[in-house]
């Protein structure tokens, strides 16, 4: 058995046992800017402190242009092309897997980033961006992807799907099949200008390529209706063009190669709507919920599980990926404390709770406030939302910023496990939710778990002044018990997206042993060589109250409001959002029929103390702000104006909170590793060394990789010295011809490479 211990007082973090002050702001507001150069033009007159989003660079090229302000380097965002595969009755070309990949070459990822983004960003073609940490760990498989611009390419994988398809080109060149011109619906994002310029460009290619193409424009909002909302059959769009951004910068990114590739994770064409057509790849669920849920036996499978997903989703190309962006984030000078996740840039959630000026109000400038929903169960699907919500509420486990592992937030765990080969024995007292039985039952003797993790929350109240306990605990185990398994079409607590998710870890519990007031064990069939990784995948969230998710339950079972997008187009009702005085009313309406009744959910029967309290504090809650966002974080939710396009969070004064103010500032400072010069020959011959000369700052080791005219790759790595490092090639291993190099420095705590790129050119030897 190995045991992994993660104290709080490892990270040299602060926690005060009575913080009244742990904020350094107040009031945090949150203003919308659609347009990034008002949003510049208003930190520079001070009317904002900081924008999260990015800022065009050409306003930022000269030392005047950052007079007044600091200028943070981030890599938040990756954009992809999502293709609709629905097989219908009506002709679809996206059907076609050589359709889809044809799209591989007909974007221009170099004129992406060199204009569109002025050369902030880099090419990407998995779900894995240059920017990851695991992109070092699959370079060879990623950089052997030629996909380079070539409509010509693009053109014959075309030709050859549609003339299979008994389509034919007339005289002026458009794709003709029964009579008619076959046309392509593309939805364009028009609130984002990268998206707007990339999306009419390959719109014109394709033009060029014989297709009508009708171009659609709109924000999320619409495209959640239209792209994600909307059967793929009915094919109301054949392209989207797609961003995403994160919440957290991860060491081993297990989700996003799920979410981006297997299907049963619900944001693939279809979202696992049962009324809905359905992308389905039997083997793609098989291998991400693999890696998702921790079944290999060691980090050679598990990297072995990534590739041969990475490689089908890219031969699939149901989702085509272009390009990641390199932002510049700006704040104005004077505001300290400022915390540059590498996941999420500056929109951190330590930024707002740390950063401190000489005002006690934080003013935020924000693309969007939000376009999604509120609620803790299957909402803040948006990146804008997130930013604002990770400030409001504190989970137990959270990821460093810099490095992406998992670290203690609001508990404190310790990791037990037998794994990969071996198990613990289950204690006979540990309990499992019966869902037949509606009770807690204990697991009995002979019960077996991969790993365990002891948790020590770190309890303070809850935003309406209730202290928070381990009935939280348990109601969220039951609930996700409830709602994480499908017993078929007759089962009420199912969800396409919460469910097919929440089932993944389902599958792996094994009990739960409540051993203290703060304290329990969580015994699970998962297994990472990375130990951090157990204790975030059995580490379980309460996000709001137990009454709260008993009422939010309650309304979407007697068929009121819903928790997904998908549930609410098929349902026609709302998708729930706690901060809309109708949804918030809809959930007080439960909450006042279980407060006259003086009704305790099954799972808490016996245990429950403070059924009544809790009630009677929720009501008012609600009554008092107008909505139902209640969490545990450093601010609380004051108010949403959409008139004025605003949000207002406010400082949660209450000593019970267990972290002061400048509890992250160990944060503030991250030394990245930095390729400061590269020095290597133009032109060899093939009897000759080639020598690179490196020289990094910040960097453990140097990682390379080089290509030659042939498509043959060696890749190899450098120690680096107090001089640099040295790489040493052999010229004749190499094709004659031009040859790509590329450089990495990588560095053990701060996961963020720095990379250089060029090209030498190999002779015959005389």
């Amino acid at each position: 058995m190995r045991v992994y211990v993660m104290l709080a007082a490892v990270l040299a973090l602060s926690a005060a046992g009575a913080a009244h002050a742990q904020t350094n702001f107040d009031t945090v507001q949150f203003i919308r800017y659609l347009d990034e150069n008002a949003a510049l033009g208003d930190i520079r007159n001070g009317n904002i402190d900081m924008y999260f989003w990015r800022i065009p660079s050409e306003r930022l090229s000269s030392e005047q242009d950052r007079e007044g302000l600091v200028v943070y380097e981030t890599t938040p965002a990756t954009y992809s092309i999502l293709a609709n595969p629905a097989e219908t009755e009506e002709f679809n070309p996206f059907s076609l897997r050589d359709m889809r990949f044809a799209l591989n070459y007909l974007v221009d990822r170099n004129l992406m980033v060199n204009e569109l983004l002025n050369g902030l960003g880099a090419p990407m073609v998995s779900s894995i961006s240059p920017f990851d940490p695991e992109y070092i760990d699959h370079v060879e498989l990623l950089e052997s992807y030629d996909f380079r611009y070539d409509p010509g390419r693009a053109q014959a994988l075309i030709d050859g799907a549609m003339t299979e398809s008994g389509a034919t080109r007339n005289g002026a060149g458009v794709w003709m099949l029964d009579g008619q011109p076959v046309e392509l619906r593309f939805f364009i994002r028009s609130d984002d200008p990268f998206r707007s310029n990339a999306g009419e460009i390959l719109a014109r290619d394709l033009e060029k390529a014989g297709f009508e193409v009708r171009r659609d424009y709109g924000d999320l909002n619409k495209a959640l209706a239209v792209v994600y909302g909307a059967d793929p059959a009915n094919l109301g769009w054949h392209l989207y063009t797609e961003g995403w951004g994160r919440s957290d910068f991860k060491r081993y990114d297990s989700q996003t190669l799920a979410e981006m590739y297997g299907p049963w994770f619900a944001r693939l064409p279809g979202l696992n709507d049962p009324q809905f057509w359905n992308y389905e790849h039997p083997r793609l669920d098989e291998l991400t919920q693999a890696v998702f849920s921790g079944d290999f036996r060691s980090e050679e499978e598990r990297t072995a599980l990534v590739q041969e997903a990475v490689t089908i989703g890219v031969d699939e190309s149901v989702r085509v990926f272009t390009v990641a962006d390199k932002q510049l984030q700006v704040a104005r000078d004077g505001v300290e404390g400022v915390i540059n996740d590498f996941g999420v840039g500056i929109a951190s959630r330590f930024t707002a709770i740390n950063a401190h000026s000489a005002d006690d109000v934080l003013r935020v400038g924000v693309k969007h406030i939000y376009q999604g929903s509120w609620n803790p169960v299957a909402g803040f699907a948006d990146l804008y939302s997130q930013h604002i919500w990770s400030i409001i509420h504190d989970p137990p486990v959270f990821r460093h910023p810099h490095s992406g592992t998992v670290i203690p937030l609001a508990a404190e765990f310790e990791v037990a496990t037998g794994g990969p080969d071996g198990t613990l024995e289950v204690p006979p007292d540990a309990m499992v939710w019966d869902v037949e039985a509606a009770a807690w039952v204990p697991v009995g003797e002979g019960a077996n778990a991969t790993s365990m993790v002891t948790y020590h929350y770190k309890f303070g109240s809850w935003h309406h002044g209730i202290p928070m306990g381990m009935d939280d605990i348990l109601y969220m185990i039951s609930f996700m018990t409830e709602w994480g398994t499908d017993d078929g079409g007759g089962d009420r607590t199912y969800d396409p997206e919460y469910t097919s998710r929440t089932n993944q870890f389902m599958k792996t519990f094994q009990g739960v042993r409540v051993i203290g007031p703060d304290s329990i064990e969580v015994y699970v069939d998962y297994w990472h060589f990375d130990h951090g990784e157990i204790a975030g995948w059995a580490a379980v969230e309460a996000l709001m109250p137990w009454e709260m998710y008993r009422a939010m339950e309650q309304a979407v079972l007697e068929g009121k409001t819903a928790f997904s997008r998908p549930e609410s187009t098929n349902k026609e009702v709302s998708w729930l959002s706690l901060i809309i005085p109708a949804d918030a009313a809809i959930v007080r309406e439960y909450l006042a029929g279980y407060a006259a009744a003086g009704d305790v959910p099954d799972s808490l029967a016996g245990t429950d103390t403070m059924h009544r309290e809790r009630y009677a504090a929720a009501l008012s809650w609600i009554d008092r702000t107008g909505h139902a966002v209640i969490s545990n974080g450093p601010y609380t939710m004051g108010g949403y104006s959409p008139e004025s396009a605003t949000m207002t969070v406010r400082q949660f004064a209450d000593e019970s909170y267990p972290f002061a103010a400048g509890a992250w500032s160990g944060f503030e400072n991250a030394k990245t590793p930095l390729i400061t010069h590269v020095i290597m020959p133009a032109l060899v011959l093939a009897s000759q060394n080639i020598t690179v000369s490196v020289a990094a700052e910040g960097a453990s080791a140097l990682k390379y990789f080089v290509r030659d005219s042939a498509g043959k790759t060696i890749s190899g790595e450098a120690a680096v010295g107090e001089e640099g490092a040295a790489i040493y090639l052999d010229a004749a291993r190499f094709a004659p011809g031009a040859a790509s190099f590329t450089v990495y420095a990588i560095s053990e705590s701060v996961l963020r490479p720095d990379s250089h790129s060029g090209s030498f050119f190999i002779l015959n030897a005389p």
